[in-house]
């Protein structure tokens, strides 16, 4: 039974629940405790590492990209303290997300010959251009992705991330544990679990799906000795689709 989803984004990023929104949709959801993980943004909502609103249990957490070298990956931190540097990190990425969106909003627009319906914002991500291009094309969320928007799409345009190493050092000076997000999902994920030797956790309930072979995942925790963590990644208002039980929530949150 999940009684704690630990990878939930809002309306802060690419999100579509709002944070007050947040304890109700995790009380429908049977969830006891909800980690807001939005992409390279702090929750200036929450006051606390751990807190209660309106019966639920909330953590503030973030979920952090950062450049491995031989791919790019997600780092999530639980139990956010700002730091001076945290802070500084985010406006650099966020300001570099605004400037990243404008550029990928005006290649669709030329190639489609529509106006999209979204303007240029702090956490401002894939998701909200791709709603936006399914709001006035033939193409739905999905096929804006595919066709469009994707990583080899040709209105795509990287971002600047920070590195690995400096990624990992700015969270673990402000959050109390910090770990990998979805481990397969990377194009080399024993390079990624790799990376968990100087991390404190990984992230191993997600809803991969059920032919997932978790095996590698459980080997990097018995070798680095980490936490397990988990959650839905929800970027909807659906929540508790995967993350822990009482046990392993537990455990977490002794850590955090």
């Amino acid at each position: 039974m999940v009684v704690a989803d630990l990878h939930v984004h809002t309306t802060r990023s690419d999100g579509t629940l709002a944070f007050e929104d947040v304890p109700r949709a995790a009380r429908q959801a049977g969830v006891e405790a909800v980690a807001l993980t939005d992409h390279d943004r702090l929750q200036p909502a929450l006051d606390d590492v751990v807190s209660v609103h309106d019966g639920v249990i909330l953590v503030h957490g973030i979920e952090l990209r950062v450049d491995a070298g031989e791919q790019r990956l997600d780092l999530l931190g639980y139990g956010v303290e700002p730091t001076d540097a945290l802070v500084e990190t985010c406006e650099r990425i966020q300001q570099n997300r605004i400037e990243r969106g404008r550029a990928m909003i005006e290649r669709v627009e030329e190639r489609l010959g529509v106006s999209l319906p979204v303007e240029p914002h702090a956490g401002l991500g894939r998701p909200h251009i791709a709603r936006a291009i399914a709001d006035v094309s033939e193409y739905d969320f999905q096929g804006a992705f595919e066709h469009l928007i994707g990583d080899d799409g040709p209105c795509y345009v990287p971002r600047e991330i920070p590195s690995f190493e400096q990624g990992r050092d700015v969270l673990i000076d402000a959050c109390g544990l910090v770990g990998l997000a979805h481990p397969l999902r990377y194009d080399d994920p024993a390079a990624a679990l790799a990376r968990c030797e100087t991390l404190d956790a990984v992230e191993r309930a997600y809803p991969y799906g059920r032919s997932v072979d978790r095996a590698s995942v459980d080997a990097a925790i018995e070798r680095f000795d980490l936490v397990p963590t988990g959650g839905s990644d929800a970027h909807g208002k659906r929540l508790g689709l995967d993350g822990l039980d009482a046990t392993e929530w537990d455990r977490v949150r002794a850590n955090i």
